[in-house]
Parts: C-alpha cells; sequence; structure tokens
C-alpha cells in the first residue's frame, strides 16, 4: 500500500514561522500582530500532530504515544518554572491551577470528545481494559497526594505541605510515573497494545525511514516550543476577552491549558476517528499522568530551592469535580467497551465544569 506524504511543506514552514513571529513581538506592529501569532499557533498545533504521528509510527506502539506527551510536558514544565522563577511567590499557586485544568480538560474534554466521536462512528469501541486500568489507579494515587491531600495536613496551616512533606510527595510522584513508564513500555507492554490490528490506511503504510522519523522529531520539539511561547505571548488578548466579559481570572488559565493541550487533543482525537480507541486512550491517560508527575516535583524544586510556600490544595469545588471525574471515568472505562453515551457523560461533566468557572 502507497505510503502516505510524510513531511508536507507546511509541516516544516510552520514551526520556523512560528519562532519568526515571536522573533518579531518587539517590531511594534500593533494589535494587529496579535492575530497573526494566533495563526502561527494553530498552524503549529497542526504541525505538531503530524510530527507526533510520524514518530509514532515509526516507534510503534505503546512508545509512539510517550512522544508526544513527554515533549509537550517537557516544554510545559518549563514554561511554568520560568513563569514561578521571574515572578517569585506570587506565582505559588500557578502549578496547582495549570495541573488541575489540565487534568479535567484531558478526562472529561478530550477522552468525552474521542469517546462520543468513535461511538459516533463505530457504534461501539473496544480497547485493553488492563492498560486502562493501570493508567486510572496511577493517576488517582498522584492526584489525591499532590491536590487534595494538602488541605488536610497540619504540619503547616493552609492548603500547603512543608518542605520536607513537599520534597517526600515530588520524590513519591516520580516514583510512580517511572514505574508506570517502565510497565507501559517494558515490563507489561502488551497492556497498551490495541486488543486488534487498526484498520486504517496509516497504520498498515510502510514506517517512515529514520531519517524522516528524525527531521520529524526535532521539528515536533521546535513547533512545540513556539505552541507554548505564542501560547504565553496571545495571553494578553486572552485576558482582556476574558475580562471583557466580567469573568474570573481563572478562565484564562484554562484557555491557556487548553491551547497547549491542543496538540495532543488533536492527536487523540484522530486516533478515534480511525478506531484506534487504545491509542487514543494511552495518550490522554498518559499525558494527564506527565503533566502532573513530572510538574509538580519540577516545582516543588524550585519552591523548596528558594523557600518559597506551593500552594498545591484545590478549592471543595474543584475536589468535587475532580473526585467526580475520576469516579466517572473509573465507570466508563472499567469495561473495555465504549458507546457515545460515555463520551457524553464526560462532557456534560466538562460543560458544567467551564460554565462554573465562568460563573462561580
Amino acid at each position: 500500500m502507497k505510503a502516505l506524504p510524510l513531511l508536507p511543506i507546511r509541516t516544516i514552514a510552520a514551526p520556523i514561522a512560528g519562532w519568526l513571529l515571536l522573533a518579531g513581538q518587539g517590531l511594534g506592529f500593533g494589535s494587529a500582530y496579535q492575530f497573526l501569532l494566533a495563526v502561527g499557533l494553530l498552524a503549529g498545533v497542526l504541525a505538531a500532530v503530524h510530527h507526533a504521528e510520524v514518530v509514532a509510527h515509526r516507534v510503534g506502539e505503546p512508545y509512539g504515544t510517550l512522544v508526544l506527551a513527554a515533549a509537550v510536558t517537557a516544554i510545559e514544565v518549563a514554561l511554568i518554572v520560568t513563569l514561578m522563577v521571574t515572578g517569585g511567590e506570587a506565582t505559588s499557586a500557578l502549578a496547582r491551577d495549570t495541573v488541575f485544568a489540565t487534568v479535567m480538560i484531558i478526562l472529561n474534554g478530550i477522552v468525552g470528545l474521542c469517546l462520543l466521536v468513535g461511538g459516533t462512528r463505530f457504534g461501539e469501541q473496544r480497547f485493553g481494559l488492563d492498560g486502562v486500568s493501570a493508567s486510572l489507579s496511577t493517576l488517582a494515587t498522584i492526584v489525591v497526594m499532590t491536590l487534595i491531600l494538602p488541605n488536610y495536613t497540619t504540619t503547616i496551616p493552609g492548603r500547603v505541605y512543608s518542605a520536607s512533606q513537599l520534597g517526600f510527595v515530588a520524590l513519591v510522584c516520580l516514583v510512580l510515573y517511572g514505574t508506570f513508564v517502565f510497565v507501559q513500555t517494558i515490563r507489561h507492554r502488551d497492556y497498551f497494545l490495541p486488543p486488534e490490528a487498526a484498520s486504517d490506511e496509516a497504520s498498515h503504510a510502510p514506517p517512515p525511514s529514520n531519517k524522516a522519523a528524525l527531521i520529524s522529531a526535532v521539528l515536533l520539539l521546535v513547533g512545540l516550543g513556539a505552541v507554548v511561547l505564542l501560547a504565553k505571548a496571545i495571553s494578553p488578548m486572552i485576558e482582556a476577552g476574558v475580562a471583557s466579559i466580567g469573568a474570573p481570572n481563572a478562565l484564562v488559565g484554562v484557555i491557556i491549558a487548553a491551547v497547549v493541550l491542543m496538540p495532543e487533543g488533536l492527536a487523540a482525537l484522530r486516533a478515534a476517528r480511525s478506531n484506534r480507541l487504545q491509542n487514543s486512550l494511552n495518550l490522554a491517560l498518559g499525558s494527564a499522568l506527565a503533566s502532573i508527575g513530572l510538574t509538580i516535583p519540577a516545582v516543588a524544586m524550585v519552591s523548596i530551592v528558594n523557600g518559597w510556600e506551593l500552594t498545591l490544595g484545590i478549592d471543595a469545588k474543584s475536589t468535587v469535580f475532580l473526585v467526580l471525574s475520576m469516579l466517572v471515568a473509573t465507570l466508563s472505562l472499567g469495561t473495555g467497551r465504549t458507546t457515545v453515551l460515555q463520551g457524553a457523560v464526560h462532557l456534560v461533566i466538562f460543560a458544567v465544569y467551564l460554565f462554573t468557572t465562568v460563573v462561580p
């Protein structure tokens, strides 16, 4: 079967154009330049999805689904740490807000959309239960220890850990995530493989050459860097838009997190549309695990070194949403089969989360 074109010109030009647009911010082109930055952001997202799929097709599953998640998370961590270092102790809740928004977007928005689209197109989709159960149990443990437990510790009053507690929890997060990656890629790799071979053309096309995969890997990193920085660059425009409708500032964090997660979301959605729900769930849940399992240890180190208190505990409303999301995900993904109903339930939770963010 003829292979699909691997490196279209647009996927090479988009990451380069993104960095050129970033470099041109200081030339004083005015507010209209924000529109160009937004266009560059969308082009960069689409290019990143293509390059991630090229690399994934080369290395195979489940390694391929780790590529995009690891790349996005690494850049997201770097961005948060940079903002914390420059913003000081005033940004003590930035990591918490970003991680919470990321988990909610992935568990309800991305997973819900994938289940709804896949169920609409194929009726019922199947996936390996062992891998998804391992992902959810690991995610639930890390989420509770990092976002909920700080509200109930008593060494320091407030939604914070003491330095020793924070260091220990950060270490536990790294151990759990490292163990999960070991199980996913080495010890029990078969748990994360599709129960049946995918039927789409891309999965049967000859894999790309090592050279093409290497070029795509480099362009993926370059493009994701531009995506994150472009998202940061257009944040003033987003903040102005949020303020104009009278919404809380928390909505800005949700929008920025959604923009940064667009490459992962689109890749997961394309997999679900191709009846590769296992790949889609590997990517979505793996991204959530990478986001919280790597971000918290990184910002914990920054906080401990600088002597800052890192606010991690979420409020009561957020706790309800988080517990509900984990419970529903466990139930809806607990049989190895999904329909449009599970997708609709997740999307309704996501819609209520967004609405109550705008109208608290």
